[in-house]
């Protein structure tokens, strides 16, 4: 038996919400608010509401925001800033960026975020930054980093890419560090209609520099205080992320219930599933299970109509652009890699199309 189930479908999203979408578009150009504007603002002062946070700024790219909040951070050449291995370029790409080291750690085999073990072991005097990676959506163990962190003197930077709306001990993520850094790519729980970003922080000064930096330093036109880059938001991003921010909490909820719907249909079987935790409540930007035999696994999902992903399939220390670490060992991130597949998982997704998915990856895994 065949079912078409793609690993995300947001023309479903859209048709969800078209009457909304539209309008909104329709404002921007109404406006001719194409950058920045009033639209971004009002998505900006939502957000931070949201997030428990008081000060958003919005940008272009979830990179971009990782660069500005490590700069924010004093950030430069001869520092060193703290990362889970398993992540995805941008994270580790941001601190070099900024002139920064680069200081991976192994991650937790369960949780998939950075090992607290490991950062103990890696803090040193050299160390400004701990950047941890709210992986899959799912936060990081954000009280014991803190307390590590604050015993050492270091400032907390949220990668929070993934993480739009998780919970930690009834945190939002973004109220967790110093500043916090999301991402709006369109396949994210909250994504607009292209490129998108932004800091959240309560610290004043950081916030007032990081809107400078994003409009080429400066705060009136054509008045430049400092050395900026170009990485302001979109006003058609601001609104459409605007529109989206209002159904968030209904898709994470409707997401949880796919993730518990997988559980369900796949206990028992021959793979890894992610961890429940009422701790660290997940948002479910993916669902990554493990297998023993993963290209077989994408095969046998491919012949009956679903679509898998693989995040990631190459940790970062083994990329070209990082030769200068592929020294270093990180175990449990090079046992995860050739292991790890991610399912289908999105709001719209079908019980049906669930309990095809288990089924087939059932039958795969329990040959």
């Amino acid at each position: 038996m065949t079912m078409r189930v793609p690993f995300l479908d947001l023309k479903a999203q859209y048709s969800d919400i078209k009457g909304e979408i539209d309008a909104a578009i329709a404002a921007v150009i109404n406006d001719c608010a194409f950058v920045l504007g009033k639209y971004v603002a009002g998505f900006e002062e939502d957000f931070a509401r949201y997030c428990g946070a008081k000060h958003c700024i919005a940008v272009d790219t979830g990179t971009s925001a990782l660069h500005l909040a490590l700069l924010a951070a004093g950030v430069g050449p001869g520092d060193e800033v703290m990362t889970a291995a398993n992540t995805f370029i941008a994270t580790v790409a941001a601190i070099s960026h900024c002139g920064a080291t680069p200081i991976l750690v192994d991650v937790d085999p369960k949780t998939y975020t950075a090992d607290l073990d490991g950062l103990r072991k890696a803090i040193t005097r050299r160390t400004k930054v701990i950047l941890p990676v709210h992986l899959y959506g799912r936060p990081a163990p954000m009280d014991a980093i803190n307390a590590l962190a604050a015993e050492h003197g270091v400032t907390v930077i949220e990668d929070a890419c993934q993480a739009h709306g998780a919970t930690y001990a009834g945190k939002r993520a973004g109220q967790w560090g110093q500043a916090a850094c999301f991402s709006f790519y369109p396949g994210k729980n909250l994504g607009a209609y292209g490129e998108g970003g932004a800091i959240t922080t309560n610290n004043d000064e950081w916030a007032a520099k990081l809107r400078m930096w994003r409009d080429h330093g400066s705060r009136q036109k054509y008045h430049h205080e400092m050395i900026g880059y170009n990485y302001r938001m979109e006003g058609m991003q601001g609104a459409i992320l605007g529109v989206k921010l209002k159904h968030l909490d209904d898709w994470n909820r409707r997401r949880r219930g796919k993730a518990d719907r997988y559980r369900q249909k796949l206990a028992g079987a021959n793979l890894v599933l992610p961890p429940a935790d009422d701790a660290a409540q997940s948002v479910y930007h993916l669902f990554v299970v493990q297998v023993d035999d993963r290209s077989r696994f994408q095969e046998d999902l491919k012949e009956a109509g679903i679509d898998t992903l693989i995040h990631y399939p190459i940790p970062v220390h083994k990329q070209k652009a990082y030769a200068q670490l592929s020294s270093q060992s990180f175990p449990v991130t090079e046992r995860l890699a050739p292991r790890i597949v991610s399912l289908p998982i999105f709001p719209e997704l079908t019980q049906q199309q669930i309990d095809h998915v288990a089924a087939v990856a059932r039958r795969s895994v329990d040959l």
